[in-house]
């Protein structure tokens, strides 16, 4: 099993390859740096594992939501190789990629409230549980909302992500004592796209490369930023 992954919804930009259960990743938090790093960390991570794009079985998007430019550049990337090599690509919630970098350095945890900021005072929010094979699995629906009206099961968990470090306060209100921590500094990384992605191919999820639509969430922005 070989899978590319590429991740640029956030100030983070990172890709991962997927061989075999072995992840090789190239990661940065750069600002606006994305479209200046990410072939080069795609085409290094290719040339250190001698593979070239058709030797791939997929690659792993990571579809949203987050900045609208990041999560356009990601999927331009992907659309470029995917159509220029023939391969399906496997869509992994940005969201999940955030619990699922979290699932991976606390082997304690089992669920996670993750909270991005969204701005224009909403997050992008979504409840993620932590499977049989450590594996993040999305509990409910995703959703951006204002950090006071999220929906969440009754359960214990973590706060992760950037929106807990600005909405904390109306968070934990909100969540009445099923916070046993918070960690804020944990970013969607390709190597967990990778993780997610090829469990996402072995069970079937691939798309063609022209079904492999990004996730905005905020419907509206998205279409505002487009019309212009």
């Amino acid at each position: 099993m070989k899978l590319l992954a590429v991740e640029t919804s956030t100030d983070a930009c990172s890709a991962a390859l997927f061989i075999d259960g072995e992840i090789a990743e190239k990661f940065a938090v750069a600002p606006r740096e994305h479209t200046k790093l990410i072939l080069p960390m795609i085409d290094q991570l290719m040339a250190d594992a001698q593979l070239k794009p058709q030797q791939l079985d997929a690659i792993g998007l990571s579809r949203g939501p987050g900045s609208f430019t990041g999560v356009r550049i990601a999927g331009g990337v992907v659309q470029g190789i995917a159509y220029g090599a023939d391969l399906p690509v496997v869509p992994v919630s940005t969201l999940a990629a955030i619990a699922q970098d979290f699932f991976n350095h606390r082997s304690d945890a089992e669920l996670s409230f993750t909270a991005m900021d969204a701005r224009m005072g909403e997050i992008f929010w979504g409840v993620y549980q932590r499977n049989e094979l450590g594996l993040a699995e999305l509990i409910g629906a995703e959703a951006v909302t204002p950090a006071g009206e999220v929906e969440f099961p009754d359960l214990p968990g973590f706060g992760v992500g950037s929106g807990w470090g600005v909405y904390a306060e109306q968070l934990g209100q909100r969540l009445a004592g099923r916070v046993l921590g918070i960690e804020v500094e944990v970013w969607p990384r390709a190597g967990c796209v990778a993780q997610l992605g090829a469990y996402g191919f072995a069970n079937s999820l691939a798309v063609a490369v022209e079904q492999a639509m990004p996730v905005y969430l905020r419907d509206k922005v998205a279409k505002k930023q487009s019309e212009r």
